[in-house]
């Protein structure tokens, strides 16, 4: 058990993009360490998010994040809109002082709505060496909450409401 005087209490400052095509799907991919055993399917999904670097814009910093993870670049998406506020997450008791140098309890994240106008030949999950993702697929937005890791699913609500209305 963790001794909570010693806990980080800050957030990791981080962006994250809801990636949407013609067809109102959701661009979502199996993160490779969260893959089970031999069964391809058995991981989490997410969609494309990082963090942020010290002084960089969070448009800049969502657009680089969806290059680096996807290979879909600024120039085949249109931003349509960001979340009203960050939204916040705490890692489970396991996993806090484990994950980015023991610095951060959780994300405070700002979401963008994306609508992708190329083609699926477009997207390339080894763009940025390592890749952090086995596979993608599109997906309909109200399963969003169903193939996220528990801990994050608040998130993945929150900010299925927020653009649902343009999705």
């Amino acid at each position: 058990m963790n001794d909570l005087t010693s806990l980080p209490t800050a957030y990791r400052p981080c962006v994250g993009v809801m990636l949407v095509n013609a067809s109102g799907m959701v661009f979502v991919a199996e993160r490779l360490d969260s893959r089970h055993g031999t069964d391809h399917t058995s991981g989490f999904w997410q969609m494309p998010q990082g963090g942020v670097d010290p002084g960089e814009d969070l448009e800049q910093a969502a657009l680089r994040e969806l290059a680096e993870e996807t290979g879909v670049s600024g120039s085949m998406v249109t931003l349509l809109k960001k979340t009203r506020e960050p939204i916040r997450y705490d890692l489970p008791d396991d996993l806090i002082g484990k994950l980015w140098k023991g610095r951060y309890r959780g994300q405070e994240q700002v979401w963008f709505l994306a609508r992708f106008s190329g083609s699926d030949a477009d997207i390339d999950l080894e763009a940025h060496d390592p890749p952090e993702f086995a596979q993608w697929k599109w997906l309909e937005p109200d399963l969003l909450p169903d193939v996220i890791v528990p801990f994050k699913r608040y998130v993945y609500r929150t900010v299925l409401d927020e653009f649902r209305d343009l999705i």
